[in-house]
């Protein structure tokens, strides 16, 4: 299994082989560049895909669901656009997860209240989500994850277990810091890119195109572009009898421990 530890263990053992191998013949230090240069590849790649499990186990889809059933996940919110989702929702019958930012929590306490009246799933999502979350020591992450629980625990009453680090980034520090606070990393197979485009039909498209039995959709409640997107979303699952359940349900994990 490629992870952050067998890697780093690989490369380690690499440098001294090519370093003992300098003693008998002469090494080009391009040699050593180029180790150091697929190391640092090798780390960004397995730290921005969280699918990868590269520094945390991270639960993305439902791999054994046979039956047309997928989970919807919504980032960065609360907004004055989730009371839209949240319509949508109760509308089609669909049930979804919130991973909320702490800050916006702060604001909009009145909508967190609704997500939880409405039968929906609340996860941490930080609490800054900052541009530089992925850069923060240890100490800082878990700071920000336990702020936020906190925050969410004036609803839910229960410690939450799910957690989705911002950008779906992971680092040692990460990893260091959910050994502490022991969430789930819930992941997702297919992202809409909501996030970084307001082009509804490249969206609706991309999303359309990968969805499948277990499959756990990445979409966001912070842009009237992404509650349209929504809607023709959810009448093409109930067009093709998809069912939205939870990521609870379709993981078979605890949202909430008492």
């Amino acid at each position: 299994m490629i992870t952050h530890k067998n890697i780093s263990i690989l490369f380690i053992l690499l440098v001294i082989v090519v370093n003992l191998l300098n003693f008998y013949v002469t090494v080009n230090f391009l040699w050593f560049l180029g180790i150091i240069i697929l190391w640092i590849g090798i780390n960004a790649f397995g730290s921005a895909l969280i699918s990868s499990n590269y520094h945390v186990k991270a639960f993305c889809n439902n791999p054994l669901e046979t039956e047309k059933k997928i989970a919807l996940t919504f980032d960065d919110g609360p907004s004055i656009f989730t009371l839209e989702v949240l319509e949508l929702l109760k509308k089609y019958n669909a049930q979804a997860t919130f991973f909320c930012i702490g800050k916006n929590i702060e604001k909009h306490p009145e909508i967190v209240k609704q997500i939880i009246e409405d039968g929906h799933l609340l996860g941490n999502h930080s609490y800054s989500h900052s541009k530089f979350f992925d850069f923060y020591n240890e100490d800082k992450i878990t700071d920000e994850l336990r702020k936020t629980d906190k925050l969410l625990e004036k609803f839910t009453s229960k410690k939450i277990n799910f957690f989705r680090p911002p950008y779906g980034v992971t680092t040692p520090s990460i990893r260091r810091a959910l050994q502490l606070t022991n969430h789930k990393v819930i992941g997702w197979n297919i992202r809409s890119l909501d996030g970084g485009t307001k082009n509804q039909d490249f969206i609706l498209s991309r999303i359309i195109k990968r969805i499948s039995p277990g499959g756990i959709v990445l979409l966001h409640d912070t842009g009237s572009h992404s509650v349209l997107v929504l809607e023709q979303f959810l009448q093409f699952l109930h067009q093709n009898n998809y069912k939205v359940i939870s990521v609870e349900e379709l993981l078979n994990l605890k949202a909430y421990e008492n």
